[in-house]
């Protein structure tokens, strides 16, 4: 199979403790044209430190596929929506991809209605 490298490709991720909460902002996300494809998944079991106190909790993870361009309008986005007072919002770089979808993602998110 055929791949490149890629440029300007990313996954956004970001955590919810509610299913609902995660669902409403994959589809923002990908509504707003700011992802291509955003997926849910889960349940996942999260340990963190909060507060000074070790911490568990069962969340849900969004991963939005991106143009790296759209990073800084899906951040402000999540940061406005998102329910959680310090979320994960990172971005991890595509380094290969399947030609057809990386041009799919920048296809989708071309035109993006960006509020």
């Amino acid at each position: 199979m055929e791949y490149k490298n890629e440029e300007g490709l990313i996954i956004l991720v970001t955590t919810c403790g509610q299913r609902e909460d995660a669902q409403k902002l994959a589809r923002l996300l990908v509504e707003s044209k700011l992802a291509a494809c955003s997926q849910v998944s889960g349940p996942i079991t999260s340990f963190y430190w909060w507060q000074g106190k070790l911490e568990q909790d069962e969340e849900w993870q969004v991963k939005s596929k991106m143009p790296s361009e759209n990073f800084e309008k899906a951040l402000a986005v999540l940061k406005e929506k998102h329910p959680y007072d310090l979320p994960q919002i990172i971005a991890v770089p595509v380094t290969k991809a399947l030609p057809q979808y990386s041009e799919w993602v920048f296809a989708e998110t071309r035109v993006a209605k960006h509020d």
